[in-house]
Protein backbone atom coordinates (compact mmCIF):
# COMPACT_ATOMS: atom_id res chain seq x y z
CA UNK A 1 0.00 0.00 0.00
CA UNK A 2 2.81 2.41 0.88
CA UNK A 3 4.29 1.97 -2.75
CA UNK A 4 1.60 3.18 -4.69
CA UNK A 5 2.01 6.96 -4.37
CA UNK A 6 5.53 6.78 -5.32
CA UNK A 7 4.74 4.54 -8.29
CA UNK A 8 2.09 7.13 -9.59
CA UNK A 9 4.87 9.27 -9.32
CA UNK A 10 7.36 7.91 -11.63
CA UNK A 11 4.66 7.23 -13.94
CA UNK A 12 3.25 10.96 -14.11
CA UNK A 13 6.93 11.86 -14.02
CA UNK A 14 7.60 9.89 -17.81
CA UNK A 15 4.55 11.28 -19.13
CA UNK A 16 5.68 15.09 -18.56
CA UNK A 17 8.75 14.49 -19.84
CA UNK A 18 7.25 12.71 -23.19
CA UNK A 19 4.96 15.77 -23.57
CA UNK A 20 7.76 18.42 -23.28
CA UNK A 21 10.07 16.10 -25.69
CA UNK A 22 7.36 16.55 -28.41
CA UNK A 23 7.01 19.84 -27.47
CA UNK A 24 10.46 20.32 -28.11
CA UNK A 25 10.19 18.86 -31.66
CA UNK A 26 7.21 21.02 -32.94
CA UNK A 27 8.96 24.70 -31.94
CA UNK A 28 11.65 23.49 -34.25
CA UNK A 29 11.76 25.00 -37.88
CA UNK A 30 11.02 23.13 -40.35
CA UNK A 31 13.14 23.95 -43.62
CA UNK A 32 11.42 26.01 -46.31
CA UNK A 33 13.35 24.16 -49.14
CA UNK A 34 14.76 21.03 -49.76
CA UNK A 35 17.57 20.50 -51.95
CA UNK A 36 20.07 22.87 -54.25
CA UNK A 37 19.64 27.05 -53.86
CA UNK A 38 18.15 28.65 -56.77
CA UNK A 39 20.06 31.40 -58.05
CA UNK A 40 18.36 35.14 -58.13
CA UNK A 41 17.38 35.89 -61.81
CA UNK A 42 16.08 39.02 -63.24
CA UNK A 43 17.01 42.50 -61.59
CA UNK A 44 17.58 41.71 -58.34
CA UNK A 45 20.07 39.19 -59.20
CA UNK A 46 21.42 41.53 -61.52
CA UNK A 47 22.03 44.58 -59.25
CA UNK A 48 23.04 42.16 -56.19
CA UNK A 49 27.23 42.92 -55.78
CA UNK A 50 28.76 39.27 -55.78
CA UNK A 51 30.36 38.65 -51.87
CA UNK A 52 34.03 39.26 -52.06
CA UNK A 53 36.46 36.36 -50.71
CA UNK A 54 38.56 36.43 -48.31
CA UNK A 55 37.62 38.65 -45.87
CA UNK A 56 41.03 39.20 -44.80
CA UNK A 57 43.30 41.67 -46.35
CA UNK A 58 45.31 40.02 -49.17
CA UNK A 59 45.72 40.91 -53.06
CA UNK A 60 43.26 38.97 -54.13
CA UNK A 61 40.44 40.46 -52.26
CA UNK A 62 41.85 44.19 -53.87
CA UNK A 63 41.56 42.56 -57.51
CA UNK A 64 38.27 41.77 -56.89
CA UNK A 65 36.86 44.95 -55.55
CA UNK A 66 38.70 46.61 -58.79
CA UNK A 67 37.38 44.45 -60.86
CA UNK A 68 33.70 44.93 -59.42
CA UNK A 69 34.73 48.91 -59.40
CA UNK A 70 35.26 48.73 -63.02
CA UNK A 71 31.93 47.15 -63.77
CA UNK A 72 30.02 49.66 -61.66
CA UNK A 73 32.01 52.91 -63.80
CA UNK A 74 30.75 51.17 -67.14
CA UNK A 75 27.25 51.37 -65.73
CA UNK A 76 27.68 54.20 -64.75
CA UNK A 77 28.46 55.33 -68.54
CA UNK A 78 26.36 53.37 -70.27
CA UNK A 79 23.18 55.06 -68.53
CA UNK A 80 24.92 58.54 -69.33
CA UNK A 81 24.94 57.91 -72.85
CA UNK A 82 21.48 56.80 -72.45
CA UNK A 83 19.97 59.61 -71.37
CA UNK A 84 21.89 62.12 -73.91
CA UNK A 85 20.66 59.96 -76.69
CA UNK A 86 17.02 59.88 -75.85
CA UNK A 87 16.07 63.40 -76.67
CA UNK A 88 17.91 62.74 -80.17
CA UNK A 89 15.85 59.99 -81.17
CA UNK A 90 12.69 61.32 -79.98
CA UNK A 91 13.77 64.68 -81.58
CA UNK A 92 14.01 62.07 -84.95
CA UNK A 93 10.82 60.36 -84.40
CA UNK A 94 9.04 63.92 -84.39
CA UNK A 95 10.56 65.30 -88.10
CA UNK A 96 10.13 61.94 -89.58
CA UNK A 97 6.61 62.10 -88.26
CA UNK A 98 6.25 65.80 -89.64
CA UNK A 99 7.56 64.00 -92.52
CA UNK A 100 4.75 61.82 -92.87
CA UNK A 101 2.12 64.57 -92.19
CA UNK A 102 3.40 66.33 -95.23
CA UNK A 103 3.59 63.89 -97.58
CA UNK A 104 -0.11 62.27 -96.47
CA UNK A 105 -1.02 58.62 -96.66
CA UNK A 106 -2.64 56.66 -98.99
CA UNK A 107 -0.03 57.96 -101.99
CA UNK A 108 -0.11 57.22 -105.45
CA UNK A 109 2.30 56.37 -108.48
CA UNK A 110 3.04 58.37 -111.18
CA UNK A 111 5.66 59.35 -113.98
CA UNK A 112 7.76 62.42 -114.25
CA UNK A 113 7.17 63.78 -117.72
CA UNK A 114 9.20 67.00 -117.56
CA UNK A 115 10.49 69.82 -115.17
CA UNK A 116 8.93 73.75 -115.35
CA UNK A 117 11.37 74.93 -112.87
CA UNK A 118 13.11 73.54 -109.31
CA UNK A 119 10.04 73.83 -107.46
CA UNK A 120 7.46 72.63 -110.28
CA UNK A 121 6.91 69.63 -113.26
CA UNK A 122 4.22 67.96 -115.01
CA UNK A 123 3.99 64.50 -113.64
CA UNK A 124 0.92 61.80 -115.44
CA UNK A 125 -0.54 59.18 -113.62
CA UNK A 126 -1.92 55.59 -115.17
CA UNK A 127 -5.65 56.35 -114.84
CA UNK A 128 -5.65 60.43 -115.41
CA UNK A 129 -4.53 63.14 -117.42
CA UNK A 130 -1.45 64.94 -117.05
CA UNK A 131 -1.05 68.25 -114.10
CA UNK A 132 1.34 70.67 -112.83
CA UNK A 133 2.31 70.08 -110.17
CA UNK A 134 4.78 71.07 -107.07
CA UNK A 135 7.93 69.07 -105.87
CA UNK A 136 8.31 69.83 -102.29
CA UNK A 137 11.37 70.41 -100.72
CA UNK A 138 12.02 66.89 -98.92
CA UNK A 139 12.22 65.53 -102.18
CA UNK A 140 16.22 64.80 -103.56
CA UNK A 141 15.40 67.04 -107.06
CA UNK A 142 18.95 65.56 -108.41
CA UNK A 143 17.94 61.88 -108.39
CA UNK A 144 14.98 63.01 -110.44
CA UNK A 145 14.93 62.66 -114.17
CA UNK A 146 12.27 62.54 -116.88
CA UNK A 147 10.80 59.15 -116.70
CA UNK A 148 11.03 57.89 -113.39
CA UNK A 149 8.74 56.43 -110.85
CA UNK A 150 7.76 59.44 -108.23
CA UNK A 151 5.13 59.45 -105.14
CA UNK A 152 2.45 61.47 -105.11
CA UNK A 153 0.26 63.28 -102.79
CA UNK A 154 -3.31 61.90 -103.21
CA UNK A 155 -5.31 65.11 -102.79
CA UNK A 156 -2.83 67.24 -104.73
CA UNK A 157 -0.75 65.28 -106.38
CA UNK A 158 2.56 66.88 -105.76
CA UNK A 159 5.59 65.21 -105.98
CA UNK A 160 6.45 63.70 -102.87
CA UNK A 161 8.85 61.10 -102.97
CA UNK A 162 10.94 58.63 -105.59
CA UNK A 163 10.48 55.22 -106.17
CA UNK A 164 13.51 53.15 -107.20
CA UNK A 165 13.34 51.22 -110.47
CA UNK A 166 12.51 47.60 -109.61
CA UNK A 167 13.29 44.68 -111.38
CA UNK A 168 10.91 42.10 -112.11
CA UNK A 169 10.64 39.20 -110.12
CA UNK A 170 10.44 36.98 -113.21
CA UNK A 171 13.40 38.64 -114.60
CA UNK A 172 15.44 38.15 -111.32
CA UNK A 173 14.56 34.26 -111.92
CA UNK A 174 16.09 34.03 -115.37
CA UNK A 175 19.33 35.26 -113.72
CA UNK A 176 22.02 31.98 -113.76
CA UNK A 177 23.59 33.13 -109.97
CA UNK A 178 25.28 29.89 -110.26
CA UNK A 179 27.60 28.60 -113.45
CA UNK A 180 26.38 25.35 -115.13
CA UNK A 181 28.67 21.91 -114.81
CA UNK A 182 28.74 21.73 -117.95
CA UNK A 183 31.67 22.07 -120.43
CA UNK A 184 32.61 21.88 -123.59
CA UNK A 185 34.41 18.72 -122.74
CA UNK A 186 31.56 17.45 -121.69
CA UNK A 187 30.38 17.44 -125.80
CA UNK A 188 31.23 14.88 -127.82
CA UNK A 189 32.31 15.88 -131.18
CA UNK A 190 29.80 18.81 -132.41
CA UNK A 191 33.59 20.49 -133.30
CA UNK A 192 32.09 22.91 -135.93
CA UNK A 193 28.97 24.33 -133.91
CA UNK A 194 31.57 25.03 -131.04
CA UNK A 195 34.01 27.00 -133.40
CA UNK A 196 31.10 28.84 -134.81
CA UNK A 197 29.44 29.75 -131.65
CA UNK A 198 33.14 30.69 -129.97
CA UNK A 199 33.29 33.17 -132.77
CA UNK A 200 29.80 34.97 -133.08
CA UNK A 201 29.48 35.02 -129.04
CA UNK A 202 32.71 34.37 -127.25
CA UNK A 203 35.09 36.19 -129.24
CA UNK A 204 33.17 39.34 -129.56
CA UNK A 205 32.95 39.91 -125.81
CA UNK A 206 36.85 38.69 -124.97
CA UNK A 207 38.56 40.41 -127.75
CA UNK A 208 36.38 43.07 -129.44
CA UNK A 209 39.24 44.44 -130.89
CA UNK A 210 39.73 41.98 -133.76
CA UNK A 211 36.75 42.48 -135.48
CA UNK A 212 37.42 46.36 -135.65
CA UNK A 213 40.72 45.96 -136.96
CA UNK A 214 39.55 43.37 -139.67
CA UNK A 215 36.74 46.27 -140.06
CA UNK A 216 33.04 43.88 -139.27
CA UNK A 217 30.39 44.34 -137.17
CA UNK A 218 30.27 41.05 -135.13
CA UNK A 219 27.06 39.43 -134.67
CA UNK A 220 24.53 40.44 -132.49
CA UNK A 221 23.32 36.77 -131.95
CA UNK A 222 22.76 33.31 -133.25
CA UNK A 223 20.37 30.34 -133.47
CA UNK A 224 20.66 27.09 -132.69
CA UNK A 225 18.35 24.31 -134.28
CA UNK A 226 18.32 20.79 -135.20
CA UNK A 227 17.17 17.52 -134.01
CA UNK A 228 15.65 17.25 -130.47
CA UNK A 229 18.34 15.91 -128.14
CA UNK A 230 21.18 16.89 -130.18
CA UNK A 231 22.81 19.06 -127.83
CA UNK A 232 21.67 22.71 -128.44
CA UNK A 233 21.08 23.47 -124.57
CA UNK A 234 24.44 21.63 -123.52
CA UNK A 235 25.90 23.92 -125.62
CA UNK A 236 24.53 26.74 -124.52
CA UNK A 237 25.66 25.62 -120.63
CA UNK A 238 28.82 25.07 -121.77
CA UNK A 239 29.09 28.68 -123.16
CA UNK A 240 27.86 29.63 -119.90
CA UNK A 241 30.24 27.73 -117.97
CA UNK A 242 33.63 28.94 -120.45
CA UNK A 243 32.79 33.06 -120.36
CA UNK A 244 32.43 35.04 -117.12
CA UNK A 245 29.45 37.43 -118.38
CA UNK A 246 26.37 37.41 -117.14
CA UNK A 247 23.76 34.92 -118.31
CA UNK A 248 20.24 35.63 -118.44
CA UNK A 249 17.93 32.19 -119.22
CA UNK A 250 14.97 32.03 -120.29
CA UNK A 251 12.05 30.00 -122.08
CA UNK A 252 10.06 30.88 -124.76
CA UNK A 253 6.75 30.13 -122.82
CA UNK A 254 7.58 32.23 -120.04
CA UNK A 255 7.45 35.07 -121.90
CA UNK A 256 3.54 34.50 -122.59
CA UNK A 257 2.02 35.89 -120.19
CA UNK A 258 -1.65 36.07 -119.01
CA UNK A 259 -2.88 39.94 -119.05
CA UNK A 260 -1.87 42.13 -122.06
CA UNK A 261 1.12 44.23 -122.03
CA UNK A 262 2.43 41.56 -119.94
CA UNK A 263 4.45 39.77 -122.02
CA UNK A 264 6.29 42.82 -124.29
CA UNK A 265 6.84 44.45 -120.06
CA UNK A 266 8.84 41.07 -119.87
CA UNK A 267 10.66 41.60 -122.76
CA UNK A 268 11.87 44.83 -122.00
CA UNK A 269 12.40 44.34 -119.00
CA UNK A 270 14.78 41.29 -119.61
CA UNK A 271 16.80 43.15 -122.28
CA UNK A 272 17.11 45.77 -119.69
CA UNK A 273 18.71 43.97 -117.23
CA UNK A 274 21.42 42.52 -119.52
CA UNK A 275 22.07 45.48 -120.58
CA UNK A 276 22.46 46.66 -116.85
CA UNK A 277 24.63 43.69 -116.13
CA UNK A 278 26.74 43.85 -119.62
CA UNK A 279 28.65 41.94 -120.63
CA UNK A 280 25.51 39.27 -120.16
CA UNK A 281 24.38 36.25 -122.43
CA UNK A 282 20.59 36.12 -123.35
CA UNK A 283 19.61 32.59 -123.84
CA UNK A 284 16.03 31.66 -125.25
CA UNK A 285 14.88 28.21 -125.40
CA UNK A 286 12.38 26.96 -127.85
CA UNK A 287 12.35 30.60 -129.28
CA UNK A 288 8.89 28.60 -131.68
CA UNK A 289 6.60 29.74 -128.45
CA UNK A 290 6.76 32.75 -129.15
CA UNK A 291 8.07 33.21 -132.61
CA UNK A 292 5.99 31.81 -135.16
CA UNK A 293 4.77 33.25 -138.46
CA UNK A 294 2.51 35.98 -138.09
CA UNK A 295 -1.07 35.55 -139.10
CA UNK A 296 -4.65 36.91 -138.89
CA UNK A 297 -6.44 36.43 -135.41
CA UNK A 298 -9.44 36.59 -133.79
CA UNK A 299 -7.84 34.65 -130.59
CA UNK A 300 -6.32 37.55 -128.16
CA UNK A 301 -4.04 35.20 -126.96
CA UNK A 302 -2.57 34.82 -130.17
CA UNK A 303 -2.70 38.65 -130.65
CA UNK A 304 -1.01 38.66 -126.86
CA UNK A 305 1.77 36.31 -128.64
CA UNK A 306 2.02 38.39 -131.76
CA UNK A 307 2.88 41.78 -129.86
CA UNK A 308 5.55 39.82 -127.38
CA UNK A 309 7.52 38.62 -130.62
CA UNK A 310 7.20 41.92 -132.28
CA UNK A 311 8.54 43.66 -128.54
CA UNK A 312 11.20 40.64 -129.46
CA UNK A 313 11.56 41.87 -133.02
CA UNK A 314 12.36 45.72 -131.96
CA UNK A 315 14.53 44.77 -129.04
CA UNK A 316 17.04 42.95 -131.19
CA UNK A 317 17.38 45.91 -133.37
CA UNK A 318 17.50 48.45 -130.46
CA UNK A 319 20.86 47.83 -129.07
CA UNK A 320 23.77 48.26 -131.62
CA UNK A 321 25.75 44.95 -132.31
CA UNK A 322 28.93 46.48 -130.49
CA UNK A 323 27.09 45.96 -127.18
CA UNK A 324 28.53 43.24 -124.97
CA UNK A 325 25.09 41.71 -125.17
CA UNK A 326 24.72 38.55 -127.14
CA UNK A 327 21.42 36.68 -127.88
CA UNK A 328 21.48 32.78 -128.35
CA UNK A 329 17.89 31.29 -129.61
CA UNK A 330 17.21 27.76 -129.81
CA UNK A 331 14.53 25.28 -131.77
CA UNK A 332 13.81 22.30 -132.98
CA UNK A 333 11.36 23.46 -135.63
CA UNK A 334 12.84 26.60 -137.46
CA UNK A 335 10.60 26.25 -140.13
CA UNK A 336 7.73 27.42 -138.32
CA UNK A 337 9.46 30.60 -137.21
CA UNK A 338 8.88 33.86 -138.90
CA UNK A 339 11.14 35.10 -141.46
CA UNK A 340 11.54 38.49 -139.84
CA UNK A 341 12.66 37.25 -136.49
CA UNK A 342 15.66 35.39 -138.20
CA UNK A 343 16.73 37.30 -141.00
CA UNK A 344 20.75 39.00 -141.53
CA UNK A 345 20.76 41.75 -138.98
CA UNK A 346 18.58 40.30 -136.06
CA UNK A 347 20.12 36.41 -135.88
CA UNK A 348 23.38 37.07 -138.14
CA UNK A 349 24.71 33.01 -137.87
CA UNK A 350 22.35 30.14 -138.08
CA UNK A 351 23.98 26.59 -136.63
CA UNK A 352 22.67 23.44 -137.41
CA UNK A 353 22.96 20.34 -135.24
CA UNK A 354 22.78 17.49 -137.03
CA UNK A 355 22.22 13.49 -135.93
CA UNK A 356 25.24 12.74 -135.35
CA UNK A 357 27.66 10.32 -137.33
CA UNK A 358 29.88 7.58 -136.41
CA UNK A 359 32.75 9.80 -135.20
CA UNK A 360 30.49 11.95 -133.27
CA UNK A 361 28.51 8.69 -131.52
CA UNK A 362 32.05 7.23 -130.60
CA UNK A 363 32.89 10.21 -128.97
CA UNK A 364 29.69 10.81 -126.89
CA UNK A 365 30.24 7.04 -126.02
CA UNK A 366 33.43 8.05 -124.82
CA UNK A 367 32.55 10.77 -122.42
CA UNK A 368 29.39 8.85 -120.76
CA UNK A 369 31.01 5.66 -120.38
CA UNK A 370 34.77 6.92 -119.07
CA UNK A 371 33.48 6.89 -115.67
CA UNK A 372 31.39 3.77 -115.50
CA UNK A 373 32.89 0.46 -114.52
CA UNK A 374 32.76 -1.56 -117.86
CA UNK A 375 33.00 -5.50 -117.82
CA UNK A 376 35.03 -6.69 -120.39
CA UNK A 377 32.66 -8.66 -122.88
CA UNK A 378 31.24 -5.30 -123.60
CA UNK A 379 31.69 -4.07 -127.29
CA UNK A 380 30.62 -0.55 -127.88
CA UNK A 381 31.53 -0.60 -131.63
CA UNK A 382 28.35 -2.76 -132.25
CA UNK A 383 26.64 -0.38 -130.95
CA UNK A 384 28.46 3.08 -132.50
CA UNK A 385 28.62 0.62 -135.98
CA UNK A 386 24.75 -0.06 -135.98
CA UNK A 387 22.10 1.72 -138.52
CA UNK A 388 20.04 2.60 -135.73
CA UNK A 389 19.66 6.54 -135.64
CA UNK A 390 20.45 7.78 -132.11
CA UNK A 391 20.84 10.98 -130.71
CA UNK A 392 23.47 12.82 -127.80
CA UNK A 393 20.26 12.23 -125.70
CA UNK A 394 19.13 8.88 -126.57
CA UNK A 395 23.10 7.63 -126.37
CA UNK A 396 23.00 9.20 -122.57
CA UNK A 397 19.82 7.42 -121.80
CA UNK A 398 21.47 3.90 -123.00
CA UNK A 399 23.88 4.55 -120.99
CA UNK A 400 22.81 5.59 -117.76
CA UNK A 401 19.42 2.73 -118.12
CA UNK A 402 22.22 -0.43 -118.45
CA UNK A 403 23.68 1.47 -115.04
CA UNK A 404 20.29 0.83 -113.70
CA UNK A 405 19.72 -2.85 -114.70
CA UNK A 406 23.27 -3.62 -113.29
CA UNK A 407 21.97 -2.03 -110.16
CA UNK A 408 19.22 -3.60 -110.43
CA UNK A 409 20.73 -7.32 -110.14
CA UNK A 410 23.06 -6.02 -107.58
CA UNK A 411 25.96 -5.83 -109.79
CA UNK A 412 29.08 -3.82 -109.54
CA UNK A 413 29.99 -3.73 -113.27
CA UNK A 414 27.94 -3.11 -116.84
CA UNK A 415 28.06 -5.99 -118.99
CA UNK A 416 27.12 -6.13 -122.53
CA UNK A 417 23.49 -7.91 -122.05
CA UNK A 418 22.74 -4.53 -119.62
CA UNK A 419 23.56 -2.42 -122.79
CA UNK A 420 20.79 -4.03 -125.38
CA UNK A 421 18.31 -4.26 -122.91
CA UNK A 422 18.78 -0.74 -122.17
CA UNK A 423 19.03 -0.15 -126.03
CA UNK A 424 16.03 -1.91 -127.03
CA UNK A 425 14.12 -0.14 -124.02
CA UNK A 426 15.30 3.57 -125.28
CA UNK A 427 14.43 2.73 -128.97
CA UNK A 428 11.00 1.06 -128.14
CA UNK A 429 10.03 3.73 -125.83
CA UNK A 430 11.36 6.91 -128.62
CA UNK A 431 9.60 5.32 -131.59
CA UNK A 432 6.51 5.41 -129.12
CA UNK A 433 5.62 1.44 -131.25
CA UNK A 434 2.49 -0.23 -129.89
CA UNK A 435 2.16 -3.46 -128.99
CA UNK A 436 1.07 -6.15 -131.52
CA UNK A 437 -2.61 -7.44 -130.78
CA UNK A 438 -3.31 -4.49 -128.23
CA UNK A 439 -6.45 -3.00 -130.33
CA UNK A 440 -8.07 -5.90 -132.37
Amino acid sequence: MGNLPSGGGDQQGNENRKEEYKKRRQEQRIPARVGKKKKVRGTEGASKLPTVTPSLKCRLKQLRLERIKDYLILEQEFIKNQEILRPQAEKKEEERAKVDELRGSPLSVGSLEEFIDENHAIVSTSVGPEYYVSVLSIVDKDQLEPGSSVLLHHKSHSVVGILQDEVDPLVSVMKVEKAPLESYADIGGLEAQIQEIKEAVELPLTHPELYEDIGIKPPKGVILYGEPGTGKTLLAKAVANETSATFLRVTGSELIQKYLGEGPKLVRELFRVAEEHAPSIVFIDEIDAVGTKRYDSNSGGEREIQRTMLELLNQLDGFDSKTDVKVILATNRIETLDPALIRPGRIDRKIEFTMPDIKTKRKIFQVHTTKMSLATDVDLEAFIMAKDELSGADIKAICTEAGMLALRERRMQVCQEDFLKSKEKVLYKKKGNIPEGLYI
